[in-house]
């Protein structure tokens, strides 16, 4: 049984591997736009930072897809709000044994992995006044 929990954890790190995304890979995918930007946008963006005057393209680079997207209305106007949730890839591992005995008895095992997970905590909110960033908020931990 060893080698199926060797192969089973294995090709949960692959798989963990392969759903990331980075701004490295965002990049790849997306080198003509981020060729255009200055360099200080361009390190920023590598780094996974954002910063006011960002525009979406920017930011989606740098961090991804927003979680969740709202409008908020000020007094000032209608601000487009992205929010962003610390909802990093996680690794989890579960082992079952069961059976019966009697005149036919049985067992069983299984196996369970997971290489994702939901933190729901919100971790930033980046805010868009005329297609680019006037706001970035932070979650102190």
């Amino acid at each position: 049984m060893r080698p199926i929990v060797s192969a089973l954890c294995l090709a949960s790190v692959v798989l963990l591997a392969a759903c990331s995304t980075t701004p490295d890979s965002r990049i790849a995918k997306n080198q003509a736009t981020f060729g255009g930007f200055p360099a200080a946008v361009q390190e920023k963006i590598r780094a996974g930072e954002v910063d006011v005057g960002f525009t979406p393209e920017m930011v989606r680079l740098a961090l991804g897809e927003p979680t969740r997207q709202f409008n908020r209305q000020t007094g000032e106007g209608t601000a487009e709000v992205w929010v962003y949730h610390d909802n990093g890839p996680r690794f989890s591992l579960g082992v079952g044994v069961g059976g019966a005995v009697g005149r036919h008895s049985s067992a069983g095992v299984g196996l369970g992995t997971s290489t994702g997970g939901y933190d729901p905590e919100e971790k930033m909110r980046v805010e868009f006044r005329a297609g680019k960033v006037t706001a970035i908020e932070y979650v102190k931990r």
